[in-house]
């Protein structure tokens, strides 16, 4: 296997595990997420997480209030450097949060680092989404 289709193939793990997110379940991001205090995520929904644990408590949050979903990278761009990748790409699809869904089209940068032979996600930053958070203010701070 090449290590651009490598790259492919940690880009479909991730938002397979995103989908899973979308659906309730955010348990499949700890086997595509990288181990390190300096792993980071820029949500849509804003904020900045930082290390590993942050970042995988925060899709957590998400998945424990999300219903359905389907998100996808559309216009993808992989550029490789060693042991890191960088995708960028657009976004897409929809994302229901207790029963409001809200369409999904923002830009993405994910890095991708190759940790132990294996590669993971190291990145994942999305422009903020205006519908996404107007929903999380209908929902309060508890959200």
């Amino acid at each position: 296997m090449s290590t651009n289709d490598e790259i492919l193939k940690v880009s479909t793990q991730f938002y397979d595990a995103l989908n899973s997110m979308a659906g309730g379940d955010a348990t499949p991001m700890t086997a595509v997420w990288a181990t390190s205090q300096d792993s980071t995520a820029q949500h849509p929904i804003g904020g900045r997480d930082i290390g590993s644990k942050a970042v995988l408590s925060s899709f957590a949050k998400v998945a424990a209030i999300a219903q359905s979903g389907t998100i996808v990278i559309t216009d993808q761009k992989i550029d490789l450097a060693g042991d890191t990748a960088i995708e960028t790409g657009v976004e897409a699809g929809t994302l229901t949060i207790a029963g409001h869904t809200a369409t999904i089209n923002q830009r993405v940068t994910n890095v991708y680092r190759r940790q132990d032979g294996v590669w993971r996600t190291q990145h994942h930053h999305t422009d903020v989404a205006p519908e996404l958070l107007d929903i999380l203010a209908k929902l309060g701070p508890s959200a």
